[in-house]
C-alpha cells in the first residue's frame, strides 16, 4: 500500500502519452481499481453504465486503430471502456428496484421513488437518457483515476476516438450499450513519454474557487 497522501498521488498522476509494453498491471491492482470504480455514486444509484475490460491484443488493436493511433491502448496491459447503455427502459429501472429491495428490504417509499423515476425517465428521448447515463459514467471515470493513482498505476482518459467503430468492436449495440470513454492500464515508460519530465499545470485555487458564506 502506497504511502503518499491523496495530494502527493494527484500530482504524481499525469494522462501518460507512453507505456512500458512489457510491464502489465497486476491482477490485484485491477481488481482494486474496479472496486472503485463499482462503488462510485451514481444519479439514484442506477449505475447506467458498463465497465468493459479489454486485454486481448487483437481487439486492442482494433481499438487503437479507431482511437487514431493512441498507443497507450497497446502499450498499457488493461483496457477500460467505459459504457453507457443507450436509454433509461422500466426493466433495467426495476433491476436496481431489485438491487434495493434485496439490500434494505421492500420499502413501500422504495417503490414509489423508483416509479416516479420511471414516469420521468422512461418517456425521455433516448438521446437525452443516453446523455444522462454517460455522465454517470464519467463520475466512475473520475473515482478510478484515482483509484489506479493509489494502486500507482498510470492511466490515460480518452474521447478521442471513433465510438461507432468501438461499438462495432465490442458488440455494443446488441447489447443496449454505446461507448462514452476509454482508460488504459498500465506504467509510463520513463524514458519514452515527452511529457513525465513536464510539471502539472493547474489553475490556482483563488482562479478556481469562488466561496459563497
Amino acid at each position: 500500500m502506497t504511502s503518499k497522501t491523496l495530494d502527493e498521488l494527484l500530482d504524481w498522476r499525469y494522462a501518460t502519452k507512453k507505456m512500458e509494453a512489457t510491464k502489465a498491471v497486476p491482477q490485484e491492482k485491477v481488481d482494486a481499481i474496479i472496486d472503485a470504480i463499482r462503488m462510485a455514486p451514481t444519479s439514484s444509484g442506477t449505475q447506467p453504465f458498463e465497465v468493459i475490460l479489454v486485454t486481448n491484443p487483437d481487439i486492442r488493436s482494433q481499438i487503437t486503430k479507431a482511437a487514431g493511433g493512441q498507443e497507450q491502448i497497446n502499450d498499457g496491459s488493461h483496457l477500460m471502456v467505459f459504457a453507457a447503455w443507450d436509454n433509461y427502459t422500466a426493466e433495467r429501472i426495476d433491476e436496481v428496484v431489485d438491487l434495493n429491495v434485496a439490500a434494505r428490504g421492500d420499502l413501500p417509499m422504495l417503490h414509489a421513488y423508483y416509479n416516479n423515476l420511471k414516469s420521468n425517465y422512461v418517456p425521455r428521448d433516448a438521446k437525452v437518457n443516453y446523455a444522462h447515463a454517460a455522465r454517470q459514467a464519467y463520475i466512475a471515470l473520475g473515482v478510478g483515476l484515482v483509484a489506479a493513482a493509489e494502486q500507482e498505476v498510470d492511466s490515460t482518459p480518452m474521447e478521442g476516438f471513433d465510438r461507432a467503430s468501438v461499438d462495432k468492436i465490442l458488440g455494443l449495440a446488441e447489447r443496449g450499450l454505446r461507448s462514452v470513454v476509454l482508460m488504459p492500464l498500465g506504467y509510463r515508460d520513463k524514458a519514452g513519454d515527452w511529457l513525465l519530465p513536464m510539471g502539472k499545470v493547474r489553475k490556482s485555487r483563488e482562479t478556481m474557487i469562488t466561496v459563497v458564506d
